[in-house]
């Protein structure tokens, strides 16, 4: 699986799939996302859209119930520019509201509902949604959630939610085209451990949906197994969006279990999968206790959110007899910046090459562009970058210069002109494809009464990053690691919860009080 294209004839072959030049793609996207889907219902209206949980919508149906959604959120005074925060996990409920706020201008806030309670809380308040929204039949965080705070249940034609009572919210201003208009809100705490909420577009969103369907060759009929949480973008766009865009079947799941993962894969026609490493790790965990399984629909796979580590590529390779493809982006790239093609796997873990339609440059620290194989600051261009950060002008000018983002993260071009990544030059973990910020989590332990400073970092174990906590007693005090762990899991997601705590008596630290974590040593 060595190189097989050269950065030219990849462009050639994209073009073949996408049916149109690079500099064209723009002009075949629809004006709002719920278009580009909805389509389907007066093409193909029996083809199977939606699967979940026991639901199965067709097209028509989708529409039907999109509408009726729709209705919901008129009657229940969402205006244009309102924010709908969406608490929820992967479900049928989930994909029709955000279809129905693409229909109406509005903005969908979509959270995971396992968050904690402070968390959801903090997002809440920087969003300043018109309504909270919690999906009680697809998540039993939702449900609990919904409960404590006392909202209202209503059943619908794709499952009940909950709804907490209309806000005084400030809306935004609609005044642009759809186009431009912002759709979806993904919040990421940033590397200062505060929310900030990445603003896509509809055409953020419906690029990289179109995009994505068609250079993995998805088609009508085709069923992908969709896992990847929509709050995430990479599930959200990149997943979910995609299928539905090029009438396939997506297949939504609100939770990741390998061995129910494999037997759809093996008997409802599963034709993809996308996951983040340590999804692929649990298939393979599981696999020996199926000697039988089969999968003959099975025709690609991918993995993405976190680094993908050769061992781990070359064992799912093995098992599955099939390329595992990589790729790479960002919440604020909506999500994809680059990926390998179907039609030319790669044998290293390179994240492939940049996407049709996206310029990317690759800086040193001085600012002049790195030649190919000199490591350098990835910056990306294109219809996939989002418009800024809610709110958050100083923020969003951190990041965005002249339509250009800074990935902060550093790479390098190979001879075959793909990306290779080095490094990164924040501090972001990435926990099995979920972005962790160290200063939001060493915020929460340094509020525990017996801790004075911590300071946490990753460190990779196998295809994953392990959180590691390093922490300074209160001077006179212990602290006790149980008491600690239970205070954190009220503060915080599952997935950002520390693996390991290292206790020192005092944090290696600069003259200026800055600890030094790079003197950070677990020991042995």
């Amino acid at each position: 699986m060595s190189p097989a294209y050269t950065r030219a004839e990849i462009v050639e072959q994209d073009e073949i799939l996408l049916g149109c030049r690079e500099d064209e793609i723009t002009r075949r996207l629809p004006e709002r996302l719920s278009h580009g889907v909805l389509r389907w219902a007066t093409e193909t209206p029996d083809a199977i859209a939606v699967k979940s949980a026991g639901v199965r919508l067709t097209y028509a149906e989708l529409e039907s119930a999109v509408r009726e959604m729709q209705r919901h959120f008129e009657a229940s005074d969402v205006r244009p520019g309102d924010r709908v925060m969406l608490v929820a996990e992967n479900g049928a409920a989930l994909v029709t509201m955000v279809l129905a706020l693409s229909e109406m201008d509005a903005v969908a806030v979509i959270i995971n509902a396992r968050l904690s309670a402070r968390e959801l809380d903090m997002i809440e308040a920087d969003a300043d949604p018109r309504l909270v929204i919690y999906t009680v039949s697809d998540s039993v965080n939702a449900g609990e959630v919904a409960d404590s705070r006392r909202a209202a249940r209503h059943r619908f034609a794709v499952g009940e939610i909950a709804e907490t009572p209309v806000r005084a919210s400030e809306p935004e201003v609609t005044g642009e085209p759809p186009t431009s208009q912002v759709l979806a809100m993904i919040y990421t705490t940033g590397t200062t451990g505060t929310p900030k909420g990445v603003m896509l577009t509809h055409r953020n969103l419906t690029f990289i949906a179109y995009v994505s369907g068609r250079l993995r060759g998805i088609g009508a009929g085709d069923e992908v197994y969709c896992v990847l949480p929509m709050s995430h973008v990479f599930g959200l766009s990149a997943v979910t969006c995609s299928v539905l865009f090029s009438g396939g079947t997506a297949h939504v799941v609100s939770r990741f279990d390998p061995r129910a993962a494999l037997e759809a894969f093996q008997t409802e026609g599963v034709v993809g999968f996308l996951g983040v490493p340590t999804m692929y790790t649990r298939l393979l965990e599981t696999l020996p206790a199926m000697p039988d399984w089969r999968s003959p629909s099975l025709r690609f796979m991918y993995s993405g959110g976190a680094p993908l580590d050769p061992d781990l590529k070359s064992r799912v390779e093995a098992a599955f007899g099939m390329p595992l493809h990589n790729g790479y982006g960002l919440t604020e790239s909506g999500p994809t910046i680059c990926q390998t093609r179907l039609y030319a796997p790669l044998s290293n873990c390179s994240v492939g090459f940049v996407l049709p339609g996206v310029q990317t440059k690759i800086l040193g620290e001085d600012g002049t562009p790195r030649g190919r194989g000199e490591v350098g600051e990835l910056w990306a261009r294109g219809p996939n970058i989002m418009k800024g950060y809610f709110r958050k002008p100083e923020a969003t000018a951190l990041v965005l210069q002249d339509g250009w983002l800074n990935t902060g993260d550093l790479v390098f071009e190979d001879e075959s002109g793909s990306i290779n990544i080095a490094g990164r030059t924040k501090e972001l973990i990435i926990r099995s494809g979920f972005n962790v910020y160290p200063p939001e989590v060493e915020g929460v332990l340094s509020s525990h009464p017996d801790v004075s400073v911590a300071a946490v970092v990753g460190r990779m174990v196998g295809s994953d990053e392990e959180i590691v906590a390093f922490l300074q007693p209160v001077p006179g005090s212990s602290i006790d690691i149980d008491s600690l762990k239970a205070f954190a899991r009220e503060r915080l997601a599952g997935y950002k919860l520390p693996g390991r705590f290292v206790v020192m008596n005092e944090l290696p630290a600069a003259p200026s009080g800055k600890i030094l974590k790079h003197k950070l040593e677990l020991p042995a």
